[in-house]
């Protein structure tokens, strides 16, 4: 999880002792960013709106992002209010106050916003006009967005459950789980549906595929291996979403693999030594993740070659990589979105959004990035073809 914030699932109300290891796991928060450097800009980009979802404390934002579908982009802030803005221009569409802490989400799709809120509740809105549809309960945390495919939303919890519901009315359908390691990152991967297979990673670093119609299970295959003597050294958590493309599914965990898996068998094709809490990206020939380092690294889809890395923006904490045209985008911890070429991995643009830090996935629609920070301040910013 971005945060790097431990839980043990012996006794929840001992949260604050996994605070306390922060340093342990995150060595790198302590180590001093890479100053920016100057280079020459072969991109144009241009800030076209800015807006805000305001509510709790960065802190509490951690499972809050973006999500698009279709000119519309929605964002979600933990006091409770949904927000719809047109993509290209930034137009508030409607506000809806959900009165809930909502800390998972919002996910979007078929005409629903969805989002989760701490104590499980999981409440939908039109997407046309944030009109409240349902709301449903589940006993655990939900600390990610949920997925929409079909009829059936999809949701993982912290407690190792992978859950459908009734798009209509919010009804359970199916449920299936996996182990949940006593001590773990807190976090949950977003499901993602690729046909009719829903995929999701755990928090054991498996990552397990189900039937969408009715959750049986397909496969389940063991990603990461922990390794280590101590149970920090073990953490192997896969709290990134998926990416699936074609029959390939792509995964990345902290402290483990980068791995390519084969949809229909579960099969592992290649995978490679990689930790990362924040995520990946994917374009017709390339697999890109920001590391724990804050490194860039791109890798060869097909093959798990690495092709570049670049490591300029080192301990800048870096968020998801997200892929615009020739451009692939990261933000850091002090608001920057450093634009890098997607064919050699050098910079090709730097603009300044917020003041805070991004750890929610950037979205992309046609030659738009939008982006929220920690403080839910969004950024909207337009990219320009390299080299004008």
């Amino acid at each position: 999880m971005n945060q790097f914030a431990l839980i043990t699932r012996r006794c929840a109300p001992l949260l604050g002792v996994g605070l306390l290891l922060l340093a342990a796991c995150d060595k790198n928060k302590f180590d001093p960013p890479a100053e920016l450097t100057e280079f020459r800009s072969t991109a144009k980009v241009e800030r076209i709106w800015s807006a805000g979802v305001g509510g709790g404390k960065p802190a509490m934002r951690y499972g809050l992002g973006l999500a698009l579908d279709g000119d519309r982009v929605f964002a979600a802030g933990h006091n409770g209010d949904v927000v719809a803005f047109d993509v290209r221009t930034g137009r508030k569409l409607w506000q809806s106050d959900t009165k809930l802490d909502l800390t998972g989400g919002p996910g979007a799709g078929n005409g629903l916003v969805v989002a989760g809120a701490s104590h499980g509740d999981l409440v939908a809105l039109d997407a046309a006009t944030g009109t409240r549809k349902w709301k449903a309960h589940i006993n655990s945390e939900i600390l990610s967005a949920p997925a929409i495919s079909g009829d059936k939303v999809l949701l993982r919890t912290v407690d190792g459950r992978l859950t459908a519901f009734n798009i209509t009315d919010g009804a359970q359908l199916w449920s299936a789980e996996q182990q949940v390691p006593r001590l773990s990152l807190r976090g949950a991967a977003a499901p993602a549906v690729g046909g009719d297979l829903v995929a999701c990673g755990f928090d054991n670093g498996r990552v397990m595929a189900l039937q969408l119609r009715n959750g049986d299970i397909l496969w389940d295959v063991l990603v990461a291996p922990p390794s280590g003597k101590t149970e920090l050294e073990r953490l192997v958590d896969i709290d990134s979403a998926l990416k699936i493309v074609d029959n390939d599914i792509y995964a990345v965990s902290f402290q483990g693999k980068v791995a390519r898996i084969d949809r229909d068998t579960g099969q592992v094709q290649w995978s490679r030594d990689m930790s990362s809490y924040s995520g990946l990206a994917t374009d017709e020939d390339g697999l890109y993740v920001t590391n724990v380092e804050g490194g860039v690294v791109k890798i060869g889809r097909r093959t798990g070659v690495e092709l570049w890395k670049q490591e300029v923006l080192k301990n800048r904490r870096l968020s998801p990589p997200v892929v615009v045209g020739s451009l692939v985008a990261v933000a850091d911890l002090q608001g920057y979105v450093h634009f890098l070429d997607a064919g050699s991995g050098a910079l090709a643009a730097r603009v300044k959004s917020g003041g805070d830090r991004v750890t929610a996935a950037p979205v992309s629609s046609g030659n738009t990035v939008v982006l929220v920070d920690n403080d839910g301040h969004i950024t909207a910013l337009r990219v320009a073809t390299p080299g004008s």
